[in-house]
């Protein structure tokens, strides 16, 4: 999706057969609700900052990495937990212990707080697109029949009955990266027939400012670090910045609710360039194969790597230029002064110093001289003085700054 037109650029809905092959059966991005794992932590964590009861610094102890609540466990990913670390550490590293203690902690006695916080930021709502089929969004709250004592602390990290589409997903991180404006994707810029436009079908902003600019800054750092440094870091690359978030979220439970052949559902979620972001992509893998990987980072991070890299690398790079014929004075000094030598005594060596070295090889080689250089840049240093008689095929050796 373009960030800030909310233009999608691209859609792709590969389904697998029994025989193993792949092919388009259902819009998996725009039809398919389901619980979204810890890439529904950010939302979580917006919520809690805008109520301002916690901050990106706040200390949570993730103990060994198990917590019990109601005698259900929730468990973090590293085997011993984290220790006490800042929120922001606990949304780099996916803390599922850390996540659920910062919401549990503050809103337990207060749920329905927190579930207006979410559905402040429309994730309860459709995004009412221009094509049909788009699954439903569901956020349990207190008084349905899905409710329990369990609803909350498994909400703060994706689970607990929410229901939610890629690219309702999507359509938030998109909000985060253009700076809080969410906007509505955009499938069809205007219908014709033959020259004469139908319909257009302008920008459209679902809300102007989901949260604070302050909020959104500082989600976009801890975005970014996710990459740089926590579960998305295999993903790094100093040349490429990208910021997101993994997510892996687990179905087919048995009903006791402990996991009999665990299946997941791996995503990754983000935009790039991560300094000033123009798209923004989300890839959600059904059922990886768990014996070679189904965190978000093994799995789906790889794939939105190389679609961002290919669409950056393809995307023509577009300045412009309110008239071709503006005047740089350096560059006209530069000419004149080289124009000027070109034009001196032939028989005595000029005086370089000053001169760019493509300038001061073109003017010595135009005499009939080798040269010989060493370094970069400008000439500071040059073995034959200024003003002394050339002798036919002279070396002369400059150093350059």
């Amino acid at each position: 999706m373009e960030t800030s037109t909310g233009e999608i650029k691209a859609i792709s809905n590969l389904g697998r057969t029994s025989e193993g092959n792949y092919f388009e059966k259902l819009n998996y991005a725009v039809g398919e609700s389901h619980e979204p794992g810890s890439t529904f932590k950010l939302m979580a964590m917006i919520v809690a900052m805008e109520d301002k009861v916690i901050d990106t610094s706040t200390v949570v102890d993730t103990e060994n990495g198990i917590m019990t609540i109601y005698r259900r466990k929730v468990r973090d990913s590293k085997r011993g937990g984290y220790g006490k670390i800042s929120a922001a550490k606990a949304m780099e590293v996916s803390s599922n212990v850390g996540i659920v203690k910062l919401i549990y902690d503050n809103y337990k006695d207060q749920p329905q707080k927190f579930v207006d916080g979410l559905k402040d930021m429309h994730l309860h709502e459709s995004l009412g697109l221009a094509i049909n089929g788009e699954g439903a969004a569901y956020i349990p709250e207190p008084g349905d029949k899905k409710w329990s004592g369990l609803s909350l602390p498994w909400m703060a990290y994706g689970y607990g009955s929410i229901q939610i589409t890629p690219l309702q997903t999507l359509t938030f991180y998109n909000a985060i990266a253009n700076g809080g404006e969410m906007v509505k994707p955009r499938f069809i810029k205007e219908v014709k027939a033959w020259n004469r436009t139908i319909e257009k079908f302008e920008k459209e902003v679902i809300d102007p400012q989901i949260c604070s600019p302050e909020t959104v800054a500082k989600m976009q750092d801890v975005l970014k670090n996710v990459v740089e440094r926590g579960t998305g870091k295999s993903l790094y690359d100093p040349d490429f910045s990208m910021a997101g978030k993994t997510g892996t979220a687990q179905t087919e439970y048995w009903k006791e609710g402990w996991a009999k052949n665990p299946q997941y559902i791996s995503s990754f979620v983000g935009f790039f360039p991560a300094e000033e972001p123009k798209y923004s992509c989300i890839v959600v893998i059904h059922k990886p194969h768990s014996k070679i990987g189904y965190y978000g980072a093994d799995v789906s991070g790889p794939v939105f790597k190389r679609i961002a890299q290919k669409i950056f690398t393809d995307s023509p790079v577009v300045d412009e230029f309110e008239s071709l014929e503006q005047v740089n004075p350096e560059i006209i000094n530069s000419y004149e002064k080289y124009y000027t030598m070109a034009r001196e005594d032939k028989q005595l060596m000029p005086d370089l110093k000053g001169l760019p070295a493509m300038d001061a090889i073109s003017l010595l080689e135009n005499l009939g001289l080798q040269v010989k250089f060493s370094g970069t840049g400008e000439v500071v240093q040059q073995s034959v003085k200024a003003g002394e008689e050339i002798k036919p095929n002279q070396t002369v050796n400059l150093k350059l700054s």
